[in-house]
């Protein structure tokens, strides 16, 4: 594949409906500051593109935890590969579950959907994705994934361009609204944050630590997209491909911030001046809101398939990348002798399997947000998935950096590595996610340290 669709690929899958409805949330409600995340980002896909890729394809393997198998043992790459499958499940069904909420808002007509129509979203949204991937494999999910960025993007602008036209401001007058609307009085404009809270998600020092390592694991251990970019032609454009990725990212990420700051300056002048015609109801998300009741027909349909190209390309990557680790790393190594028949077979199966799970996941996490009330869309998608990243990644790091760990400690280090994170998000006063992944990293990589690597046949990992 070439090197700029796998980015485009990467980038779309990276973004999910956490990006098209968490950030806008994120800077409606508070400011700018989680635009520092993105220097964490680019220092993670730096070491991935350096480190990580060249290291995959110089051993040639279909899923990255082959890797795992060759430092550590069959028995700590199935225990990887398990953990990725658990790891996919939940940051798709914390997707799946986003996505639902405009589908719901769709089939009944409300922007605060309540449990049986979110239930309902999440199977409609669950049957379409797993018979299309059924019908094609990675190429084909990857050329999809271009179409639908472009459908997406298309929207995000217009739906820009409708909410500034629809504010009787000009940019000064929006700036210097939002420049004392922030919390305590603060501005809405404030990009850098230097607290030394551990309880502030979004500071300097959270992008440089926490966000840093979860970006790590994400683009480096997570089949889901390091399968993109092992389909490039080699190393060096498979790393071309996550740094383009990251660098398109910047700008969107901006954007969707910016569509946040219009929508609360929207939503909060006189209602005769912007013409409200549904003033926002407690409890209801305004980006959907503003789709639903303030946009024309055409052009609420627009920012619709927008939305969902993006839900669906997450989802339609998850689901592929999943089954592929099921059949290579879980049903090929039991059944060695297996015809390409019946591979097929297990692949259609484990498809299937793949988004039953996802949507199950999905209808759990509808009462799981529902349990943390005041949790931002984007702080309960970090809050989820950072369980399972923090042990990929401890072994991940052993194994490429170190010649330590084997088969016990790295199985031992994954588990441990989310218990901890189960055990910081109980506490009395939890840490922000953050510093959760970096004691969370730390500890696994310390355990799977402590074992001695055997020599292993075949090609030493250098």
């Amino acid at each position: 594949m070439p090197s700029w669709a796998v980015a485009l690929s990467v980038l779309a899958s990276a973004l999910s409906v956490a990006s098209y409805l968490g950030v806008p949330e994120s800077a409606y409600g508070g400011d700018l500051t989680y635009l520092m995340a993105n220097v964490g980002t680019v220092i993670a896909v730096v070491i991935v593109a350096w480190y990580f890729i060249p290291r995959y394809y110089r051993f040639q393997v279909v899923t990255v935890y082959e890797l795992i198998g060759r430092s550590f043992g069959p028995r700590a790459k199935l225990a990887a590969s398990l953990t990725f499958l658990l790891g996919r499940t939940l940051a798709s069904g914390v997707r799946l579950f986003m996505a639902a909420i405009p589908a719901a808002a769709i089939l009944f007509g409300t922007s605060e959907a309540d449990v049986p129509a979110l239930i309902i979203g999440v199977t409609v949204l669950t049957l379409v994705a797993t018979l299309y991937t059924l019908s094609g494999g990675i190429t084909s999910i990857i050329w999809t994934d271009v179409v639908q960025l472009g459908v997406a993007m298309g929207a995000v602008l217009a739906v820009a361009v409708v909410i500034y036209s629809r504010i009787p401001l000009h940019w000064d007058g929006i700036a210097q609204m939002l420049s004392s609307a922030g919390t305590a009085g603060g501005s809405k404009l404030r990009v850098l944050n230097t607290s030394t809270d551990p309880h502030v998600v979004n500071t300097l020092w959270t992008a440089l630590s926490g966000y840093m390592l979860l970006n790590l694991a994400v683009y480096g251990t997570d089949q889901d997209l390091a399968q993109r970019m092992l389909t490039c032609k080699n190393a060096l454009a498979g790393g071309r491909s996550a740094l383009l990725s990251i660098v398109l990212n910047l700008p969107i990420t901006l954007l969707f911030m910016c569509i946040g700051l219009l929508l609360y300056v929207f939503y909060h002048l006189d209602p005769q001046l912007t013409h409200v015609h549904h003033p926002l109801q407690k409890g209801e998300h305004a980006f959907i809101s503003f789709i639903l009741y303030e946009q024309p027909p055409g052009m609420a349909g627009l920012l619709m398939a927008g939305l969902f190209a993006i839900a669906f390309t997450s989802l339609l990557s998850a689901i592929n990348a999943m089954a592929a680790a099921v059949v290579n790393d879980c049903y090929r190594p039991l059944r060695p002798d297996t015809t390409a028949a019946q591979l097929l077979s297990a692949s259609r199966l484990a498809v299937l399997a793949s988004g039953l799970v996802i949507g199950l996941v999905a209808v759990g996490c509808i009462f799981w947000h529902r349990a943390s009330p005041g949790t931002s869309l984007l702080d309960f998608a970090f809050t989820v998935v950072v369980v399972p990243y923090c042990g990929m990644l401890g072994i991940f790091l052993t194994a490429i950096f170190t010649r330590r760990g084997n088969g016990l400690s790295a199985c031992l280090a994954l588990v441990l590595g989310m218990l901890s994170i189960l055990v910081l998000q109980r506490w009395h006063q939890p840490l922000a996610w953050p510093w959760q992944m970096v004691v969370g990293t730390s500890l696994s990589t310390a355990i799977c340290c402590c074992g001695r690597r055997p020599p292993l046949p075949g090609p030493a990992v250098p």
